[in-house]
């Protein structure tokens, strides 16, 4: 066995060495050796770089932004509410539809879309913004005539923002009336049932920034009365405040009838991060909440006062407001006593009441208990009052924002924008959000504190990545990003979707997976913390990589290097292999020779990296890497931007590897089918992306496609 093993990798090695030509390669990088700069990446500099592009790309984002939140606050300023409003504009649902008689519909007219590249291919019209209604909202309610026509204003800065920056994707305006302005504009398909249910209201980006971080116990009566519709009533309510609050938030639930209980034992006396997680095991416990006995409001009271009043002492939390949520079917006994004790005088606790059923004998008590603790009460009598009289409750707790003109700016974690766009398939890209709220500026009524809407637009990450590109980062290096929260915006072990039959659906916690789920190999959380609190730092770790789709694991050590970005909530990280990624080649090529030789036929370049950027000029989207590469060599493109430091990679290599060709070719002229059957392709790749391949044999008989 042993001298046919040795037999065999002799006779492996020298067909491999042969056809592959390895030892020419090898011979002519040692002769230009001398002419070679060898440097060596500083991991710290490298990071600090790219954090401060993309600092000042989001920064532009930011300001976008910003512009139009000032166009529409000033619209609404010289905008006289007029209820008798007639107003025709363009419904995103109703556009380019036409009734029997070949008219354009009301609210429906012609509206001109074309695919364009920059929005995936996606119809739409870049003049124009239009306007998303949920299907439960009557399309010519005064309020939102009056909305959409302030609104307008937003149109020509819409088109200038994406004038200055090209890089804008999606820019829109949610009003808390309900309607939803996009730009570029497109037409909105309902879903099957010919509903339209997007409400941007509901949308995280909508409600982080339309409210601070907030802590809040849901207290819900459990009690005998609360049988049968009440109680549905009551767990739509809850689930729908549990959509409301997110990452920042802090929440628990307390089901009271003789006694108090907690719906999850595990969290009893204590608040706990509103996460992904943690509100869909919320959700499963309300779900199975029963009826029974009778109702006593003051311990439950009592006890989420306690809860709420040692999270403030202990300066955990959200650290911002707290508020009990009441959801009961009236209350009877003296519950003044507590509220006197815990909250009074300076009632630091809001406390919303929602009355649940058609019942109005408890009413006054329990507006009572919202009104003198700085709350807001609803009753809500059918499952269709959920969501509106929910909505309130935000409305209340920004009140203090408005008031201010507290212009926060919030940035989302990441998300898949299908959700926007449901009604058309897009290429799942992954987003995040930038958004900031929209006040009346109104005189009048500035006490009120009047919430407009909000003002987002989307930012997909890979823009974000494109600037810390794989070339500088060498073999095995990639940069990650994450938020506050310790998620993972992008990394390249990210998995965001799964196979379902022949679609490619999102996981249902894609934008939850911590940064220990990933780098899992920090076992004691450095990394993890030092990137939480925007820390600047260096970290080395022995990792297993896997490789080839999980086939093959390598056994590396990585140095990790990490910053903030600052106005964000993110940091970013570096990751370089020792080895592999610690040292750059630099050779002096002159373009004549190099050209000559990047213009031989079997060459190509690594088509996903950026060595010209050509998905800005629509002249340009149609290059390739490598024609664009050589229009900017030859000056034919002179407005093109290319990373002249790759550029001049690609030419050294192209020069050291161009002997090769000729070496290929030699041996397929000479090689004789019978003795060396089997050998079909030479290929050889570089650093900086080049590629090179010479056919043995027939295209037609290449086994492997």
């Amino acid at each position: 066995v042993k001298s046919w093993a040795d037999a065999f990798s002799g006779e492996l090695y020298s067909i491999v060495t042969k056809y592959s030509g390895s030892l020419l390669l090898q011979k002519k990088y040692k002769d230009v050796e001398p002419t070679l700069k060898i440097k060596e990446v500083d991991g710290l500099e490298l990071v600090k770089k790219f954090s401060e592009q993309m600092e000042s790309m989001l920064r532009r984002k930011v300001e976008a932004v910003e512009r139009l939140v000032e166009a529409a606050e000033d619209a609404d300023l010289n905008h006289e509410y007029n209820s008798s409003l007639e107003f025709d504009y363009y419904n995103s649902f109703l556009i380019n539809e036409k009734d029997e008689n070949d008219n354009y519909v009301e609210l429906g007219d012609e509206f001109i879309l074309e695919p364009n590249e920059h929005f995936n291919n996606l119809l739409v019209n870049t003049t124009y913004s239009d306007i998303q209604l949920p299907t439960n909202v009557y399309n010519k309610d005064p309020d939102i005539l009056n909305g959409v026509y302030m609104s307008e204003a937003l149109n020509p800065i819409f088109v200038d923002n994406f004038e200055r920056d090209p890089t804008l994707t999606w820019q829109y305006f949610g009003s808390s009336t309900g309607f939803f302005r996009l730009y570029p504009g497109i037409k909105w398909l309902p879903d099957e049932n010919g509903v339209i249910s997007f409400d941007c209201r509901n949308r995280g980006w909508y409600i982080q920034a339309a409210t601070s971080p907030k802590d809040i116990v849901i207290i819900v009566d459990v009690s005998g009365s609360m049988k049968g519709l009440r109680m549905t009533i009551a767990k739509h309510t809850i689930i729908t405040i549990l959509d409301t609050l997110g990452e920042n938030d802090f929440v628990n639930i307390i089901a009271y009838n003789d006694y108090v209980h907690f719906i999850e034992p595990c969290f009893k006396g204590i608040l706990v991060q509103a996460d992904r997680d943690n509100r869909e095991h919320f959700k499963q416990l309300v779900d199975e909440l029963q009826a029974k006995g009778v109702g006593t409001v003051n311990k439950a009271l009592t006890e989420s006062f306690k809860i709420l009043r040692e999270f403030r002492d202990a300066g955990q939390g959200g650290l911002c407001n707290q508020a009990i949520m009441l959801i009961t079917d009236g209350a009877v006994e003296d519950y003044e006593a507590v509220f006197e004790k815990y909250n009074w005088p300076d009632r630091k606790v809001r406390v919303f009441t929602y009355l649940i059923g058609r019942e109005v004998t408890f009413a006054p008590n329990v507006k009572w208990i919202a009104c003198n603790n700085k709350g807001y009460y609803t009753q809500i009598s059918t499952l269709a009052d959920v969501q509106e009289n929910v909505m309130e409750y935000l409305h209340v707790l920004s009140r203090p924002m408005v008031i201010n003109h507290d212009h926060d700016i919030i940035w989302t974690e990441a998300y898949m924008d299908s959700a926007l766009f449901a009604s058309q398939a897009q290429s799942l890209l992954l987003m995040t959000t930038v958004a900031m709220p929209v006040f009346s500026k109104k005189n009048e009524t500035r006490s009120h504190g009047i919430l407009l809407g909000v003002v987002g637009s989307d930012v997909p990450l890979r823009e974000l990545l494109k600037l810390a590109p794989r070339y500088k980062l060498g073999v095995h290096g990639y940069a990650f990003l994450n938020t506050n929260n310790g998620y993972i915006l992008s990394h390249p072990d990210l998995r965001p979707l799964y196979k379902e039959g022949k679609k490619l659906k999102p996981k249902p916690n894609y934008n939850s997976v911590d940064l220990s789920e990933v780098e899992w190999e920090d076992q004691d959380e450095i990394l993890r913390t030092a990137m939480i609190n925007g820390e600047t730092g260096y970290l080395s770790m022995d990792v297993k990589v896997p490789v080839d789709k999980g086939k093959r694991v390598l056994f590396l050590t990585n140095d990790y290097f990490f910053t903030d970005i600052s106005g964000t909530p993110f940091s970013l990280g570096v990751v370089l292999s020792r080895g592999h990624g610690e040292y750059i080649l630099l050779g002096n090529t002159s373009v004549e020779e190099g050209l000559h030789d990047l213009l031989q036929p079997d060459l190509s370049l690594a088509n996903e990296w950026i060595y010209c950027i050509t998905d800005i000029d629509p002249d340009h989207r149609k290059l390739s890497q490598l024609e664009a590469v050589i229009r900017f060599l030859t000056g034919e493109e002179p407005d093109l931007e290319c990373d002249e430091e790759l550029v001049q990679e690609v030419l050294f290599d192209a020069v050291v590897t161009a002997p090769m060709e000729a070496y290929w070719t030699t041996l397929a002229l000479n090689m004789s089918m019978e003795t060396e059957a089997g050998v079909e392709m030479a290929f050889l790749g570089t650093r900086a992306g080049l590629m090179r391949s010479a056919l043995y044999v027939g295209s037609e008989k290449i086994s492997n496609r």
